[in-house]
Order: structure tokens, then C-alpha cells, then sequence
């Protein structure tokens, strides 16, 4: 379902978009029809997005832009040193942004000893 996106934005994709909610699985029906338009310049895996809006229908979030999801960082030692953030345009998946809490420890999708909590 992800295989046109890098593994760590679809593993990000598929850890905080959930199959309860109808607008999570509304979401998770663009990820086939989604690529990566560009990527953060740091390092960090904030990643901006394309759908090919004529092949799936957007969610419904409202028409502005919506934060969709968003999930703590939590390192192995149980320290949250940030969050990812799932934003939605009209009802499209947009962007994922990574954001660092922490001066001392590395915030990024890749970063060893990490995964995602959704909230």
C-alpha cells in the first residue's frame, strides 16, 4: 500500500493513521495515489507531499488545513524528545513534520532506539 514512499514516511503513515477512524481510513486510502514531493534539508524526515487527487477522494477534515494526526517520539529510555505531525489540506494528505523537544538527543524517523505514540 506504501511502496511508493520512502520506508520511513510509510512506516510513519501506517503507525499513526489508524484503521478505526473514518477519517484515518479515508487517509490511508490516498497512500497508494501519494509521493514525496520533498524532503527536510536536516535530516529529520519532515517529508511534503502529492496526491493524485483525480484518483481518490479526499477525507473528510473540513477545507482548511488540518493537523490529522500526531504522535510522541519516545526513545527506548522512555524520554519524548518530539512529535510527527500529520497535516491534511481540503482532505488531502500534505506534509509529516518532524519536531525536536530536545537539544540533546536526535529527532528523526530514522533515529535509532525510537518509535511513534500516537496520542
Amino acid at each position: 500500500m506504501t511502496e511508493n514512499l520512502p520506508a520511513d514516511v510509510a512506516a510513519a503513515l501506517e503507525a499513526m493513521l489508524d484503521t478505526e477512524r473514518p477519517v484515518h481510513v479515508a487517509l490511508r486510502r490516498q497512500l497508494p495515489h501519494l509521493s514525496v514531493l520533498s524532503r527536510c534539508s536536516c535530516g529529520c524526515g519532515t517529508a511534503f507531499f502529492e496526491v493524485r487527487i483525480a484518483e481518490v477522494e479526499p477525507a473528510p477534515t473540513g477545507p482548511g488545513t488540518v493537523v490529522a494526526a500526531e504522535a510522541q517520539i519516545v526513545t527506548d529510555a522512555g524520554e519524548h524528545p518530539g512529535e510527527v505531525l500529520v497535516f491534511t489540506r481540503a482532505g488531502y494528505l500534505s506534509w509529516l513534520e518532524v519536531c525536536s523537544w530536545s537539544d540533546d538527543i536526535e529527532v528523526s524517523l530514522t533515529a535509532a532506539g525510537t518509535s511513534l505514540r500516537p496520542y
